[in-house]
């Protein structure tokens, strides 16, 4: 029998396994993460607001950040999002969200984003996947998280997707 998830917060321990995740699922590795961010980025991120990690195993398997929009003032593809759709005062951005790929299918990014739902209640979370990842585009929509406008970056099309805690 496997063993379950342990959704819980990051803490600085986990840092480590969350920048190996995601380098391992940059563009140039095959993977589709939009930006790469910094340990500092995420350590301002995760003294803001939540972010979640899902263990397996005590293996680091998934993570959902939540961050205020002003930690992305300095991502391009983020303000290009933000100019397309900005959402409501209090909303913030959803993501990145990354999934170890031997894992994915299995209920993590929903169960990491039940737990950051329930964190932020009532509040408008925002984000946006690119138009040809298409299983992303599925697995955000089963959770309830509707299209609100479309961008282009560099090229790139992508849709912005919105929803309320």
């Amino acid at each position: 029998m496997e063993e379950p998830y342990e959704i819980a917060l990051a803490t600085e321990h986990d840092l480590d396994a969350v920048l190996d995740l995601q380098e391992r699922n940059l563009p140039k590795r095959g993977g589709t993460l939009s930006a790469c961010l910094s340990r500092g980025w995420f350590e301002t991120a995760m003294a803001a607001m939540p972010v979640v990690v899902a263990r397996r195993a005590g293996r680091l398997v998934g993570y959902l950040v939540s961050a205020p929009v002003a930690a992305f003032t300095e991502v391009a593809v983020v303000q290009a999002m933000l100019e397309a759709y900005r959402g409501a005062s209090d909303a913030y951005i959803y993501g990145p969200i990354c999934v170890d790929e031997i894992e994915r299918g299995q209920g993590v990014a929903n169960a990491m984003f039940a737990s950051l739902r329930a964190q932020l209640p009532g509040r408008e979370g925002v984000l946006f996947i690119r138009c040809d990842n298409a299983a992303s585009l599925r697995a955000h929509a089963r959770m309830g998280m509707r299209e609100v406008a479309e961008f282009d970056h560099n090229g790139t099309q992508f849709v912005v997707l919105s929803y309320v805690g």
